[in-house]
């Protein structure tokens, strides 16, 4: 039988260098965890991040004006609404032809949001509103006004961690029984990875520049699991073959590098095309998916590097752990 396997051009060791490799996911992903517990304390939500109106409740206030509206001026009208009493506004500017749309949101009076305060205090924050925007827009119009309840913004969180939650575990289910338990618990360990990295990421987004979550951040993980585990799985598929036929002349850990080198190319080619129409996306896409396709961004570079580095470091860092104690009990 052919060795061409071990013949693999090597371009990266990453068995020999495994502990810079996880030096590096720590390194990665320390000062966000950081940044998560810091807003947990600092936060009156106790959330690891700043949340939009869609998970706590609020109201979005939607103006047409007919000019377009700059990027210094949405920070103007920002720092009037919070000097007018208006907390963390969200500002986002839909452009429609000639007419540009501002859309405003608030979250409800109150520590609690509670109903009560909500109805006594929503026509001043929007006569508020109104007046700062039609003191720069005179001839600015009231388009809509929406508002989403606290209750059901709570149940909106609750649904999306279930939506996430679920996804996950459908993942180590179909792993577990494609290959082996013990590559199905390093795909969740590098899905878990990349969850944290991005969350970890836009924490520190939220404590520095306000950056708010919605319920497009939880679609946007959900598609970041789907593509990082696809491109884990490509790997695992190339070890578990190579496996099949050279498991009786190689090592575990020439293996494991022959497997990742040979699938290094497509993972790299595959997720730079995505990336580049991803930051088109970003520089000249419209203002309301700007966050959307951050977390695509931040996802989809760090499953990248997850695949080819951490899961790959893990899978041969678990089968030394299971070499040893199978040495130790003198099987």
């Amino acid at each position: 039988m052919s060795y061409s396997v071990l013949n693999t051009k090597r371009i990266i060791d990453v068995v020999k260098y495994r502990w810079i490799w996880l030096a590096l996911s720590a390194i990665l992903l320390l000062p966000g965890i950081f940044a998560m517990f810091y807003s947990m304390k600092v936060y009156p939500t106790h959330s690891p991040l700043l949340v939009g109106i869609d998970f706590t409740g609020g109201r979005i206030v939607q103006y047409e004006v007919n000019e377009s509206v700059s990027t210094d001026k949405i920070g103007e009208l920002r720092t009037k609404l919070t000097d007018n009493g208006i907390e963390n506004p969200v500002i986002q500017v839909l452009k429609s032809g000639e007419k540009d749309h501002i859309s405003i949101k608030t979250q409800f009076a109150g520590a609690d949001n509670s109903k009560v305060e909500t109805e006594n205090t929503d026509d001043n924050v929007i006569d508020k509103v109104t007046e700062v925007i039609t003191a720069e827009y005179p001839d600015a119009q009231l388009e809509q006004v929406n508002s989403v309840g606290p209750l059901l913004g709570k149940q909106l969180f609750v649904n999306s961690m279930t939506a996430i939650a679920l996804a996950l575990l459908g993942i180590v289910i179909y792993l577990t029984v494609r290959f082996h338990f013990e590559f199905a618990i390093v795909a969740f360990l590098a899905l878990f990875h990349d969850v944290i990295f991005v969350i970890g990421v836009f924490s520190i987004l939220g404590l520095l520049y306000g950056v708010h979550i919605d319920s497009l951040f939880v679609t946007a993980i959900l598609t970041v699991l789907g593509f990082s585990v696809h491109d884990t799985i490509v790997v695992f598929d190339r070890i578990r073959e190579n496996l099949k036929f050279y498991s009786k002349k190689a090592t575990y850990d020439d293996i494991v590098n022959a497997s990742v080198n040979q699938t290094l190319a497509r993972s790299i080619n595959t997720s730079l095309t995505t990336l580049i129409t991803l930051g088109a996306l970003y520089f000249f896409g419209g203002v309301t998916t700007k966050d959307f396709v951050l977390v695509m961004i931040l996802g989809i570079a760090i499953g990248t590097y997850s695949s080819i580095f951490f899961a790959s470091t893990l899978v041969a860092l678990w089968n030394d752990i299971e070499q040893a104690k199978k040495a130790k009990a003198g099987v």
